[in-house]
Protein backbone atom coordinates (compact mmCIF):
# COMPACT_ATOMS: atom_id res chain seq x y z
CA UNK A 1 0.00 0.00 0.00
CA UNK A 2 1.18 3.18 -0.77
CA UNK A 3 0.82 7.07 0.20
CA UNK A 4 2.98 8.93 -1.89
CA UNK A 5 0.80 8.57 -5.27
CA UNK A 6 -2.69 7.99 -4.46
CA UNK A 7 -3.21 5.95 -7.99
CA UNK A 8 -7.15 5.82 -7.60
CA UNK A 9 -7.81 9.17 -6.37
CA UNK A 10 -6.23 10.67 -9.84
CA UNK A 11 -8.04 7.99 -12.25
CA UNK A 12 -11.03 9.44 -10.59
CA UNK A 13 -9.91 12.88 -10.61
CA UNK A 14 -9.13 12.48 -14.49
CA UNK A 15 -12.52 10.94 -15.33
CA UNK A 16 -14.37 13.52 -13.59
CA UNK A 17 -12.56 16.15 -15.35
CA UNK A 18 -13.60 14.53 -18.85
CA UNK A 19 -17.15 14.04 -17.19
CA UNK A 20 -17.53 17.62 -16.59
CA UNK A 21 -16.02 18.67 -19.57
CA UNK A 22 -18.94 16.81 -21.38
CA UNK A 23 -21.10 19.26 -18.98
CA UNK A 24 -19.56 22.16 -19.87
CA UNK A 25 -20.26 21.07 -24.04
CA UNK A 26 -23.73 19.94 -23.07
CA UNK A 27 -24.80 23.05 -21.11
CA UNK A 28 -23.34 25.12 -23.70
CA UNK A 29 -24.97 23.15 -26.52
CA UNK A 30 -28.65 23.70 -24.29
CA UNK A 31 -27.97 27.59 -23.79
CA UNK A 32 -27.18 27.88 -27.28
CA UNK A 33 -29.81 25.86 -29.26
CA UNK A 34 -26.83 24.93 -31.15
CA UNK A 35 -25.50 21.24 -31.60
CA UNK A 36 -22.21 22.80 -33.10
CA UNK A 37 -20.63 25.80 -31.40
CA UNK A 38 -17.11 25.67 -32.55
CA UNK A 39 -15.43 23.32 -34.63
CA UNK A 40 -14.17 20.34 -32.03
CA UNK A 41 -18.11 19.70 -31.56
CA UNK A 42 -18.00 18.48 -35.52
CA UNK A 43 -15.71 19.56 -38.12
CA UNK A 44 -17.16 18.03 -41.17
CA UNK A 45 -20.60 19.11 -40.04
CA UNK A 46 -19.91 22.85 -39.61
CA UNK A 47 -18.23 23.20 -42.92
CA UNK A 48 -21.47 21.31 -44.47
CA UNK A 49 -23.65 23.75 -42.26
CA UNK A 50 -21.66 26.96 -43.18
CA UNK A 51 -22.05 26.08 -46.79
CA UNK A 52 -25.67 25.66 -46.18
CA UNK A 53 -25.95 28.76 -44.34
CA UNK A 54 -24.42 30.52 -47.49
CA UNK A 55 -26.53 29.34 -49.74
CA UNK A 56 -29.73 29.82 -48.18
CA UNK A 57 -28.61 33.43 -48.05
CA UNK A 58 -27.56 33.51 -51.89
CA UNK A 59 -31.00 32.51 -52.29
CA UNK A 60 -33.10 34.48 -49.78
CA UNK A 61 -31.15 38.14 -51.82
CA UNK A 62 -31.86 36.35 -55.00
CA UNK A 63 -35.61 36.51 -53.82
CA UNK A 64 -35.26 40.03 -52.87
CA UNK A 65 -33.88 41.27 -56.30
CA UNK A 66 -37.25 39.33 -57.46
CA UNK A 67 -39.77 40.98 -55.94
CA UNK A 68 -37.69 44.38 -56.84
CA UNK A 69 -37.56 43.46 -60.58
CA UNK A 70 -41.41 42.20 -60.13
CA UNK A 71 -41.77 46.22 -58.71
CA UNK A 72 -39.50 47.67 -61.46
CA UNK A 73 -41.60 45.52 -64.24
CA UNK A 74 -45.02 46.95 -62.83
CA UNK A 75 -43.81 50.33 -62.95
CA UNK A 76 -43.08 50.46 -66.79
CA UNK A 77 -46.23 48.27 -67.62
CA UNK A 78 -48.45 51.11 -65.36
CA UNK A 79 -46.50 53.53 -67.42
CA UNK A 80 -47.63 52.09 -71.17
CA UNK A 81 -50.73 51.45 -69.85
CA UNK A 82 -50.98 55.23 -69.84
CA UNK A 83 -49.35 55.62 -73.00
CA UNK A 84 -52.03 53.24 -74.96
CA UNK A 85 -54.74 55.22 -73.16
CA UNK A 86 -53.09 58.39 -74.61
CA UNK A 87 -52.61 56.56 -77.92
CA UNK A 88 -56.68 55.42 -78.23
CA UNK A 89 -57.83 58.92 -77.06
CA UNK A 90 -55.25 60.54 -80.80
CA UNK A 91 -57.22 58.11 -82.44
CA UNK A 92 -60.34 58.94 -81.46
CA UNK A 93 -59.55 62.84 -82.05
CA UNK A 94 -58.19 61.79 -85.40
CA UNK A 95 -61.53 60.24 -86.64
CA UNK A 96 -63.09 63.41 -85.02
CA UNK A 97 -60.87 65.27 -87.23
CA UNK A 98 -61.29 63.37 -90.18
CA UNK A 99 -65.61 63.82 -90.80
CA UNK A 100 -66.63 66.55 -92.67
CA UNK A 101 -68.73 67.73 -89.80
CA UNK A 102 -65.71 69.06 -88.25
CA UNK A 103 -64.81 72.78 -88.90
CA UNK A 104 -61.26 73.67 -90.05
CA UNK A 105 -61.18 76.01 -86.67
CA UNK A 106 -62.18 72.73 -84.86
CA UNK A 107 -59.09 70.57 -87.06
CA UNK A 108 -57.09 72.81 -85.63
CA UNK A 109 -58.03 72.47 -81.72
CA UNK A 110 -58.03 68.62 -82.29
CA UNK A 111 -54.38 69.09 -83.87
CA UNK A 112 -53.50 71.33 -80.60
CA UNK A 113 -54.60 68.87 -78.79
CA UNK A 114 -52.66 65.76 -80.18
CA UNK A 115 -49.36 67.36 -79.91
CA UNK A 116 -49.95 67.89 -76.32
CA UNK A 117 -51.17 64.53 -76.01
CA UNK A 118 -47.62 63.01 -78.00
CA UNK A 119 -45.86 65.15 -76.35
CA UNK A 120 -46.96 63.90 -72.30
CA UNK A 121 -46.45 60.59 -73.73
CA UNK A 122 -42.82 61.65 -74.70
CA UNK A 123 -42.41 63.10 -70.76
CA UNK A 124 -43.83 59.67 -69.76
CA UNK A 125 -41.20 57.57 -71.49
CA UNK A 126 -38.35 60.71 -69.90
CA UNK A 127 -39.72 60.36 -66.40
CA UNK A 128 -40.37 56.61 -66.02
CA UNK A 129 -37.72 54.87 -63.55
CA UNK A 130 -36.84 52.51 -61.18
CA UNK A 131 -33.98 53.55 -59.16
CA UNK A 132 -32.57 56.20 -61.76
CA UNK A 133 -32.89 53.28 -64.32
CA UNK A 134 -34.79 54.31 -67.75
CA UNK A 135 -37.43 51.62 -68.47
CA UNK A 136 -38.75 53.23 -71.69
CA UNK A 137 -36.33 54.78 -73.34
CA UNK A 138 -32.23 54.78 -73.20
CA UNK A 139 -32.03 57.06 -70.46
CA UNK A 140 -34.02 60.47 -69.54
CA UNK A 141 -32.28 62.64 -71.94
CA UNK A 142 -31.69 59.70 -75.21
CA UNK A 143 -34.86 58.66 -76.67
CA UNK A 144 -32.60 55.92 -78.42
CA UNK A 145 -33.75 52.25 -77.56
CA UNK A 146 -33.07 50.99 -73.86
CA UNK A 147 -30.69 48.46 -72.97
CA UNK A 148 -31.11 44.83 -71.85
CA UNK A 149 -32.51 44.45 -67.58
CA UNK A 150 -30.81 41.33 -66.46
CA UNK A 151 -31.43 40.02 -63.04
CA UNK A 152 -29.95 37.66 -60.54
CA UNK A 153 -31.94 35.38 -59.95
CA UNK A 154 -30.21 32.63 -58.17
CA UNK A 155 -26.87 31.97 -56.32
CA UNK A 156 -25.07 30.87 -59.90
CA UNK A 157 -23.49 33.02 -62.53
CA UNK A 158 -26.05 31.51 -64.85
CA UNK A 159 -29.26 32.13 -63.11
CA UNK A 160 -30.36 35.04 -64.35
CA UNK A 161 -33.61 36.48 -66.18
CA UNK A 162 -33.43 38.92 -68.99
CA UNK A 163 -35.82 41.60 -69.50
CA UNK A 164 -35.34 42.71 -73.93
CA UNK A 165 -33.86 45.89 -75.14
CA UNK A 166 -35.13 47.95 -78.16
CA UNK A 167 -37.67 49.36 -75.89
CA UNK A 168 -37.97 53.23 -77.11
CA UNK A 169 -42.12 54.08 -75.97
CA UNK A 170 -41.73 57.65 -76.95
CA UNK A 171 -42.69 59.53 -80.45
CA UNK A 172 -39.89 59.15 -82.26
CA UNK A 173 -39.64 54.96 -80.94
CA UNK A 174 -43.68 54.44 -82.20
CA UNK A 175 -43.39 54.75 -85.79
CA UNK A 176 -45.23 57.64 -87.72
CA UNK A 177 -45.62 59.52 -84.37
CA UNK A 178 -42.82 61.68 -84.38
CA UNK A 179 -44.19 63.15 -87.81
CA UNK A 180 -47.71 63.40 -86.55
CA UNK A 181 -46.27 64.87 -83.42
CA UNK A 182 -44.49 67.26 -85.80
CA UNK A 183 -47.53 68.17 -88.29
CA UNK A 184 -49.81 68.60 -85.75
CA UNK A 185 -47.69 71.23 -83.54
CA UNK A 186 -45.92 73.19 -86.85
CA UNK A 187 -49.12 73.20 -89.05
CA UNK A 188 -51.68 72.93 -86.57
CA UNK A 189 -53.65 75.13 -88.11
CA UNK A 190 -53.83 73.27 -91.64
CA UNK A 191 -54.26 69.93 -90.19
CA UNK A 192 -56.78 68.42 -92.93
CA UNK A 193 -59.47 65.73 -92.52
CA UNK A 194 -57.32 63.72 -95.53
CA UNK A 195 -53.94 64.63 -92.92
CA UNK A 196 -55.44 62.80 -89.99
CA UNK A 197 -57.21 59.73 -92.06
CA UNK A 198 -53.60 59.01 -93.29
CA UNK A 199 -52.01 58.93 -89.92
CA UNK A 200 -55.02 56.43 -88.59
CA UNK A 201 -53.27 53.68 -89.61
CA UNK A 202 -50.06 54.88 -87.90
CA UNK A 203 -51.46 55.44 -84.24
CA UNK A 204 -52.74 51.72 -84.83
CA UNK A 205 -49.04 50.28 -85.64
CA UNK A 206 -47.76 52.37 -82.43
CA UNK A 207 -50.66 50.83 -80.08
CA UNK A 208 -49.31 47.37 -81.55
CA UNK A 209 -46.45 47.99 -81.01
CA UNK A 210 -46.80 49.03 -77.52
CA UNK A 211 -48.42 46.27 -77.36
CA UNK A 212 -46.29 44.20 -77.71
CA UNK A 213 -43.19 45.68 -75.51
CA UNK A 214 -46.28 45.45 -72.38
CA UNK A 215 -46.23 41.87 -73.36
CA UNK A 216 -42.51 41.43 -73.14
CA UNK A 217 -42.76 42.92 -69.45
CA UNK A 218 -45.74 40.44 -68.57
CA UNK A 219 -44.41 37.70 -70.26
CA UNK A 220 -40.80 38.45 -68.24
CA UNK A 221 -42.82 39.19 -64.96
CA UNK A 222 -44.48 35.73 -64.90
CA UNK A 223 -41.13 34.57 -65.42
CA UNK A 224 -39.85 36.25 -62.24
CA UNK A 225 -42.27 35.04 -60.29
CA UNK A 226 -42.68 31.45 -61.11
CA UNK A 227 -38.81 32.12 -60.37
CA UNK A 228 -39.37 33.58 -56.91
CA UNK A 229 -41.52 30.77 -55.69
CA UNK A 230 -39.11 28.37 -56.56
CA UNK A 231 -36.50 30.32 -55.03
CA UNK A 232 -38.81 30.16 -51.52
CA UNK A 233 -39.48 26.49 -51.66
CA UNK A 234 -35.73 26.18 -51.68
CA UNK A 235 -34.89 28.64 -48.92
CA UNK A 236 -37.39 26.50 -46.39
CA UNK A 237 -35.49 23.17 -47.29
CA UNK A 238 -32.16 24.87 -47.42
CA UNK A 239 -32.77 26.33 -43.83
CA UNK A 240 -34.53 22.45 -43.03
CA UNK A 241 -31.08 20.35 -43.73
CA UNK A 242 -28.95 23.18 -42.34
CA UNK A 243 -31.00 22.66 -39.05
CA UNK A 244 -30.73 18.97 -39.01
CA UNK A 245 -27.01 19.76 -38.87
CA UNK A 246 -26.79 22.72 -36.85
CA UNK A 247 -29.33 22.83 -34.11
CA UNK A 248 -29.37 20.84 -31.05
CA UNK A 249 -32.31 18.28 -30.42
CA UNK A 250 -33.43 19.49 -27.09
CA UNK A 251 -35.04 16.11 -25.82
CA UNK A 252 -32.01 13.71 -27.04
CA UNK A 253 -29.04 16.87 -25.12
CA UNK A 254 -31.40 17.25 -21.92
CA UNK A 255 -31.41 13.12 -21.55
CA UNK A 256 -27.09 13.69 -21.97
CA UNK A 257 -26.69 16.76 -19.94
CA UNK A 258 -28.89 14.81 -17.19
CA UNK A 259 -26.59 11.36 -17.54
CA UNK A 260 -23.37 13.55 -17.55
CA UNK A 261 -24.84 15.24 -14.26
CA UNK A 262 -25.23 12.36 -12.83
CA UNK A 263 -21.86 10.59 -13.38
CA UNK A 264 -20.48 13.78 -12.29
CA UNK A 265 -21.86 13.59 -9.07
CA UNK A 266 -20.94 9.82 -8.90
CA UNK A 267 -17.67 10.71 -10.01
CA UNK A 268 -17.29 13.39 -7.21
CA UNK A 269 -18.22 10.79 -4.94
CA UNK A 270 -15.70 8.54 -6.17
CA UNK A 271 -12.98 10.87 -5.89
CA UNK A 272 -13.58 11.33 -1.87
CA UNK A 273 -13.82 7.30 -1.41
CA UNK A 274 -10.61 7.41 -3.05
CA UNK A 275 -9.23 10.36 -0.67
CA UNK A 276 -10.66 8.19 2.35
CA UNK A 277 -8.60 4.90 1.22
CA UNK A 278 -5.73 5.60 1.55
CA UNK A 279 -5.95 6.96 4.97
CA UNK A 280 -6.07 2.92 6.13
CA UNK A 281 -2.53 2.71 5.51
CA UNK A 282 -2.23 4.89 8.62
CA UNK A 283 -3.61 1.70 10.67
CA UNK A 284 -0.82 0.12 9.82
CA UNK A 285 1.02 2.62 11.68
CA UNK A 286 -0.55 2.76 14.73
Amino acid sequence: MRINTNVASLTALESNAQVNRNLQNSLEKLSSGLRINKASDDASGLAIADKLRTQASSVKQSISNGNSAVSLIQIADKAMAEQSNILDIVKQKLIQAATATTSKEGRTAIAKDINKLLTQLDSIAQQTNYNGISLLQASAGSKDSSIAQTFQMGEKAANIVTLASGIAANTHGLEGMSALKDTTGNSASTFSAGTARSNMVKVDSALNQLNTWRSDFGSTQNQIESAVRNLMTQETNIKAAESVIRDVDYAAESANFNKQNIISQAGTYALSQANQVQQNVLRLLQ
